[in-house]
């Protein structure tokens, strides 16, 4: 019987030997990349990971965008982790998490290198806290106003420099019965883009991060003033009709369609144009409303964290550490038209060159409402822009509310 155990055990050790080269160590990674350009482009980015990683199984969990952002809460909070690595947004929303030591700091994805060598000087502070790097970046974007070329063309439009210049076309296409301005306002993010930059061609970049960071009174004069010239839009009929009944992808159809002839939106608006459009959508910067403001701009930075109760940090690093290469950069930004944070990575196409010109020919970037305020704060704001466009003769008394609640979050 000596043999026939030997044997035995020849043939169990084999198929050990095989079970432990399929147990692959794994990785899990939930996503907010919901829409069907990004999260082709992140499994193409995961596929390159697994073959030069052959150790490592990449597990994709992917939720809805809106959906996610309730849901992260839950997870990092959990007493036991269940994601790795997950996608988030740079600036306060990243700080938020890691003041409550729910994230872990990333100095090891940048172990015998500098954080310089990979991105911008200027991101750092965004993706920061207390000095330690909780964020790692993969792709920025642009805010701008899409139009149609030939839809301007037909009507004869040059794209407005002036706030004045910005009227005329919305009066033009209102004439022509075109709703000047798509917008859906479903998930109010979208008018929190409107009151960004509003705020930030009226009052200033400083001023923004005052506000976002809770030091600005709400009812303060200057911040009317934003409103102001938001209502001149609303009280012209300038916006699109029932647009709280629209999301953001559908406000676009407008526009694709050309039943609407502007949407001030991130540069992502191309990932859901259809492709005979793609080439006909251009953009212009958000004209200036007073010339001794500086040009800023919103650059919305979006990466990955890994959670503190994350059950493979030594993983999770080296995941990060390709995400954050100049290859996988380059795949992803050049596969969505974004811009990569790697500052080996070209633009990838001439739309994402006019983009990065506009911001680099700009004083100073914001990153958003909601990223950079504290998340209750934003909550309760982005509501009360809705409000305010529903009923803009309300203003006042909308803006003393938000600044009964201001009092009330911030002195926590």
């Amino acid at each position: 019987g000596g043999v026939l155990m030997k044997k035995f055990l020849v043939i169990c050790f084999a198929i050990l030997t095989v079970f432990t080269a399929l147990a692959k160590e794994k990785i899990v990674v939930n996503s907010y990349m919901s829409d069907p350009a990004p999260r082709k482009a992140f499994a193409d980015l995961v596929k390159i990971f697994e073959e030069k990683y052959p150790d490592y199984e990449v597990v994709i969990n992917t939720f809805a965008h809106e959906d996610f952002k309730t849901l992260l809460r839950t997870w990092l909070a959990a007493p036991k982790g269940t994601a790795d690595v997950v996608t988030w947004f740079a600036g306060e929303r990243m700080r938020y998490f890691a003041e409550m030591g729910l994230i872990a700091p990333l100095e090891e994805v940048f172990e015998g290198s500098r954080w310089e060598n990979y991105f911008p000087t200027s991101f750092k502070s965004t993706c920061s806290y207390n000095d330690k790097i909780y964020f790692v970046p993969q792709s920025w974007y642009w805010w701008g106003v899409y139009y149609r070329k030939s839809v301007f063309e037909k009507f004869g439009i040059k794209e407005p420099k002036t706030w004045e210049e910005f009227l005329n076309v919305c009066e033009t296409l209102k004439k022509n019965g075109i709703s000047p301005i798509a917008i859906g306002t479903k998930f109010p993010w979208t008018a929190a883009g409107w009151f960004d930059i509003l705020n930030l061609r009226i009052n200033g970049l400083d001023y923004h991060i005052n506000l976002t960071a809770g030091k600005v009174p709400y009812n303060d004069p200057k911040l009317l003033k934003v409103f102001e010239y938001w209502r001149q839009l609303i009280d012209k009929g300038y916006l699109l009709a029932n647009h709280t009944s629209y999301e953001w992808q559908e406000g676009a159809t407008f526009l694709f369609r050309g039943q609407a002839g502007m949407y001030y939106m991130g540069q992502f608006i191309k990932d859901v144009a259809p492709a005979e459009v793609k080439d006909d959508l251009d953009f212009f910067r958000f004209p200036v409303i007073d010339p001794s403001i500086p040009l800023y701009e919103e650059t919305p930075i979006d990466g990955f964290m890994i959670p503190s109760n994350a059950p493979n940090k030594k993983g999770a690093v080296v995941f990060l550490k390709f995400i954050a290469s100049k290859e996988a950069q380059e795949k992803f930004a050049k596969d969505l038209g974004r811009l990569a944070a790697n500052v080996e990575v070209t633009p990838p196409d001439e739309h994402a060159k006019k983009g990065l010109e506009m911001v680099l020919a700009s004083s100073g970037v914001a990153q958003f409402y909601d990223r950079d305020t504290n998340p209750e704060m934003a909550e309760v704001g982005m509501n009360a822009f809705i409000e305010f466009m529903q009923n803009p003769s309300k203003v006042t008394s909308i803006l003393d509310k938000l600044e009964q609640e201001r009092k009330r979050i911030y002195s926590k």
